[in-house]
C-alpha cells in the first residue's frame, strides 16, 4: 500500500497548480514550488512550507495579540454555535447572484483569522454547484494560519501582510474583508476588472449586550460606522449595501468563547468578565453592514 503524502506535501502539490497567482513579497517577481518543500522566486527568495501546510510569506517579524486560545474560541463561535450562519447565507447569496457564472472563482479572505469564514462561504457556494473555488486566506497571525491549515486543507493559507499581499495583479474575483483592517490600494490592485470586494463592518447594535454591560455610561457604549462606510464609498463603486441583523442565544461555552474572541472585552477587568458569564446568557445581537464594491471606472 502506497504511503499517503503528508500535509506539507499535499499543500505544496496544490499550490504548485496555482503558483502563477503568486508574486514574491520581496522583489515582486514570479514564483514556483520547488521540490515540494518551498515557494521560490526567480531571484531565489525562498519561503518554506510549514509541516502543517501553510506558507509564511512575511518579510519581517510581527508580534500580534492573537493566540491559539483566541482562534479556538473564534472557531467555536463561527462553526460550532452557528452564530454567523445567517450572515454566511447572505454573503453566499450575494456572490452567487453577481459572479456565480464564472467557470472558476478565485476568492481571497483578507484577515482570514483561523479560516472558518472562508471555509463556510466556499462550502456554501459549492453546494449543488460544480464551480471550482480557488480559496486563499491571508492573515498576519501565524497562529491563525496554523489553525486554518489544521482544519481546512482545500485552501491556500498564507501568513502575509494585508499592506503587501504576495499575489499578482488582477487575480481576485472576490475579496472578503470581514471585520478586519483594509488596504484599499492593494485590494484594487488585486481585483479583476469585474471583481467584487465584500466588506463587512459592524453597525451600532453589533454585540450591544456586551457593549452595554462592559461600557455602560462611557463613550464606548455607542458605536458608529459612518466614517468606515464613507471611506469605502470613496474608494470603490458601491454595487450594493445591505444590513444583516438578528439575535441568537448562545450556550455558556459559546458565550465564553465570544467574550474571549471579541476586542470589546480585551483589557476589561477579569472579575467583570466572570460576573457577566455567570448571568443568564442573553440573546446576542448580530448587526452588520455588508458593503459590495467594484473598481471605480478610470
Amino acid at each position: 500500500m502506497s504511503k499517503q503524502p503528508n500535509k506539507l506535501t499535499r499543500s505544496a502539490l496544490y499550490i504548485r497548480e496555482h503558483a502563477v497567482i503568486f508574486c514574491c513579497p520581496i522583489c515582486s517577481s514570479s514564483m514556483e514550488v520547488r521540490e515540494l518543500k518551498s515557494l521560490s522566486c526567480s531571484n531565489q527568495h525562498t519561503f518554506d512550507f510549514s509541516k502543517q501546510g501553510y506558507l509564511n510569506l512575511m518579510t519581517h517579524h510581527t508580534q500580534t495579540n492573537y493566540d491559539k486560545e483566541l482562534f479556538d474560541a473564534r472557531r467555536e463561535v463561527i462553526v460550532d454555535s452557528g452564530f454567523f450562519d445567517l450572515f454566511t447565507r447572505e454573503i453566499t447569496k450575494q456572490i452567487k447572484e453577481r459572479v456565480g457564472s464564472k467557470p472558476e472563482l478565485t476568492m481571497v479572505d483578507m484577515g482570514a483569522g483561523e479560516g472558518s469564514h472562508l471555509e463556510m462561504i466556499s462550502r456554501s457556494l459549492q453546494e449543488n454547484h460544480d464551480q471550482p473555488i480557488r480559496g486563499i486566506g491571508i492573515d498576519i497571525s501565524k497562529e491563525g494560519m496554523l489553525a486554518a491549515a489544521k482544519h481546512y486543507e482545500n485552501h491556500m493559507w498564507l501568513v502575509a501582510d494585508l499592506a503587501h499581499p504576495p499575489l499578482q495583479d488582477g487575480i481576485c474575483d472576490v475579496i472578503l474583508n470581514i471585520l478586519s483592517p483594509s488596504n484599499y490600494e492593494e485590494f484594487n490592485r488585486l481585483l479583476t476588472k469585474d471583481g467584487l470586494i465584500i466588506k463587512v463592518v459592524p453597525r451600532s447594535d453589533y454585540l450591544k449586550e456586551l457593549r452595554q454591560y462592559f461600557y455602560q455610561e462611557s463613550e464606548k457604549e455607542e458605536y458608529s460606522n459612518i466614517k468606515i462606510v464613507e471611506l469605502f464609498k470613496d474608494r470603490f463603486t458601491l454595487v450594493d449595501q445591505s444590513t444583516v441583523t438578528y439575535s441568537k442565544k448562545l450556550g455558556p461555552s459559546a458565550l465564553k468563547s465570544l467574550v474571549k474572541m471579541t476586542p470589546l472585552t480585551w483589557g476589561v477587568d477579569d472579575k467583570m468578565v466572570h460576573d457577566f458569564l455567570q448571568t443568564e446568557p442573553p440573546q446576542i445581537t448580530i448587526d452588520f453592514d455588508v458593503l459590495i464594491g467594484k473598481k471605480q471606472s478610470i
